[in-house]
């Protein structure tokens, strides 16, 4: 069957009053952004849905993959626009239905939102149903649980056609949240996180603490990877990978050994602090989850966020590490994120870990040293670098450098 339309379902979008033109716009450009690469198409947006008209050469099945990944989007069809007859929608319903396999079931599904049209919806029914099974002998009706669903909606500019319903990721178009800053560890839980709050229509950069020679550059690589195809779907995302090593040596000399833990992820935190003032964020975003592991009880929480008043959102807090899992395979990153190469948050990891760290006791150990120098010149040696969905690590810098320079 060749398709003429690919119909894009906005959902939550729907529920939005006065502000819905600029999600709609915002949805349209994430669309364009998508398919850009692609060739043989035009966008056409409007309040209630969107359309994108295909012409010769367009790829269909990689534009609907591609759709699927752009978050406010509910659902796509590919469809045919037909010419307001019932004579049409006979001949197209039929043409459907000769490509279903023999005892395959189907039912006809009409909505009409032109109350004009000559036929009501069950006329409409009940003609393109026997239609079809005159043309046919090997299918039969199932209203209830049909292997196939021909849908036909009677819009005031045309008919559609369809028999394809594509889930899309749901949410709300990136770039209408503002920008949060993802702790991103090259774990399972934080690509996942930042998938989520992107899902809410939030824009995300990514920071990640590197301490070689103690960690590889292949955990470095790894964490690259995983950003990259968390930008598949929302496009470019700023990675800012900190060299973490100084900082983390001082702080294994200097407290302890019960407290590095806490005090890691407190430098840590101040490190990210900056940088959310530089780049124009408005919350750190991590990957914590309610008592996984010794710094992730309510103290510790409380303990590492005293160094900073951004706030810090926390999308996985109360789900199961089932749920967890299953979302970062459902997103791609599950087979990288399991890679074996260490991040520094594991490296230095004492035997007995404080779970539920006293602040005073924190703040005492960490006064020793002044630590702010080396947070400073950790932030300062910041490396960015701006991943694509073709991002290719091998990257020359020249060209790295030239793509950093375009977004």
């Amino acid at each position: 069957m060749i398709y003429d339309h690919i119909l894009v379902r906005y959902g939550e979008l729907t529920l939005k009053g006065a502000n819905r033109k600029m999600f709609v716009n915002k949805l349209r450009a994430n669309v364009k952004r998508a398919l850009m690469p692609l060739q043989g198409y035009k966008v056409k947006a409007n309040r209630d849905r969107m359309y994108i008209e295909l012409y010769e050469g367009a790829d269909i099945d990689e534009m609907c993959r591609r759709l699927e990944k752009v978050f406010g989007i509910y659902s796509i069809s590919p469809v045919l626009k037909i010419e307001k007859t019932v004579e049409a929608v006979r001949d197209i319903a039929v043409k459907f239905a000769r490509d279903y396999e023999s005892d395959d079931t189907f039912k006809i599904d009409v909505k009409r939102s032109d109350k004009n049209f000559s036929y009501d919806t069950y006329q409409l029914q009940k003609d393109i149903g026997g239609a079809v099974l005159n043309a046919t002998d090997h299918l039969t009706v199932d209203v209830h649980h049909p292997d196939h669903t021909i849908k036909v909606e009677v819009r005031l500019d045309a008919i559609y056609v369809y028999d394809k319903v594509i889930s899309g990721s749901g949410g709300l178009p990136v770039g209408t949240g503002g920008k949060t800053l993802l702790m991103l560890s090259g774990g399972i839980d934080s690509p996942v996180a930042g998938i989520e709050v992107m899902r809410r229509g939030v824009t995300v950069e990514a920071i990640h603490f590197h301490s070689p020679p103690f960690t590889s550059e292949k955990a470095k690589d790894k964490v690259i990877e995983l950003t990259r195809i968390m930008s598949t779907h929302v496009g470019p995302i700023k990675l800012h990978i900190v060299p973490f090593t100084n900082l983390q040596k001082q702080i294994n000399k200097e407290v302890h050994e019960r407290y590095t833990m806490t005090s890691t992820r407190r430098m840590m935190m101040r490190v990210a602090d900056k940088l959310v003032h530089e780049i124009g964020a408005h919350a750190i975003v991590n990957g914590e989850n309610l008592g996984q592991v010794a710094s992730q009880t309510l103290k510790s929480m409380y303990a590492i966020n005293r160094v900073t008043s951004t706030p810090v959102l926390r999308p996985l807090l109360t789900l199961d590490k089932e749920d967890i899992v299953k979302k970062s395979k459902d997103i791609g990153t599950f087979d990288v994120s399991i890679q074996p190469f260490e991040d520094c948050c594991t490296i230095f990891t004492p035997k007995n870990p404080v779970t539920e760290p006293d602040i005073e006791k924190v703040e005492k150990f960490e006064s020793v040293y002044d630590f702010e120098p080396l947070v400073q010149e950790a932030f300062e040696q910041i490396e960015t670098l701006t991943i694509t969905p073709d991002y290719q690590s091998d990257k020359d810098s020249e060209t790295q450098a030239l793509a950093d320079n375009l977004f």
